[in-house]
C-alpha cells in the first residue's frame, strides 16, 4: 500500500465498524513492511518477544507505525533507518501483572508513604495517561523506588537487546507499549482515525 492508496482509503469510511475494520486489517493484519517477504523472520521475531514474558503468545505481538506500512500513518513520512520498530503487547495476564504493582504504587502516593518530586510526579502522570486508556509503557515507569526500577530496567534491557542489528528485524531500536488486550489496542489505533482524516482534507 502507497501513501496515495492509505489515504484514499482513509476517506472511504465513517462508521465505527468501518473504522475497526480499517484498523485490524490495515495495523494488524499480514507481515509488516520491515519484514517484507521474510514471514519466517517475523514469526521468529514475535516468538522472540513473547518467550521473555510469561503467558505471552507470538500471536500476541505485533508491529505497528511506519515500520509496519513503510510510511507513517499519521505524518506519512517514508520508514527510515532513523525509525523506530513500534511494537504493541497485547496480553491481560502481563497487563494485569502491572496494574497490581502500579495500584499499590498509586496508594502509597496517596496515604503520603512514598513523596514524589515535581519531576518524578510529572512522568508518573504522564505514565497514567497511556495507562487510563488501557495501555502502558513500562519504559516511562517511575524509578524511586527498587521493584519498579527493576522492573524498567529489565523491560529496557531487553528492548534494547533485541535492537540495532542484534535479531531479525534489523538495525534498528525496538519500542513496545503493552496493551490490556486486542481490543484495547484497535481503541487505541481508531481513535485517532477522525483526525487523521481531517488533516489528508487539508
Amino acid at each position: 500500500m502507497t501513501i496515495d492508496e492509505y489515504k484514499k482509503d482513509l476517506l472511504t469510511i465513517s462508521t465505527e465498524v468501518e473504522k475497526t475494520m480499517f484498523i485490524q486489517k490495515h495495523f494488524f493484519h499480514g507481515t509488516p513492511f520491515v519484514f517484507k517477504e521474510r514471514d519466517e523472520e517475523y514469526y521468529n521475531f514475535t516468538t522472540r518477544i513473547a518467550k521473555n514474558f510469561n503467558n505471552v503468545q507470538y500471536s500476541d505481538i505485533n508491529i505497528v507505525g511506519s515500520s509496519r506500512f513503510g510510511f507513517s500513518p499519521y505524518k506519512f513520512t517514508e520508514f527510515s533507518f532513523e525509525s523506530d520498530i513500534d511494537v504493541t503487547i497485547c496480553n491481560e495476564a502481563l497487563f494485569d501483572e502491572y496494574f497490581e504493582l502500579i495500584s499499590d504504587y498509586t496508594y502509597q502516593i496517596r496515604y503520603r508513604e512514598i513523596s514524589l518530586r515535581p519531576d518524578q510526579y510529572k512522568k508518573y502522570i504522564k505514565f497514567l495517561k497511556y495507562f487510563s486508556t488501557g495501555w502502558m509503557r513500562p519504559d516511562l515507569l517511575p524509578t524511586n523506588t527498587l521493584e519498579f526500577s527493576e522492573l524498567r530496567q529489565r523491560w529496557d534491557d531487553f528492548f534494547k537487546g533485541i535492537s540495532y542489528g542484534k535479531t531479525e528485524v534489523g538495525n534498528y531500536k525496538v519500542k513496545a507499549g503493552l496493551f490490556k488486550n486486542q481490543a484495547y489496542a484497535e481503541k487505541y489505533y481508531k481513535s485517532s482515525i477522525t483526525q487523521i482524516q481531517n488533516m489528508i482534507k487539508k
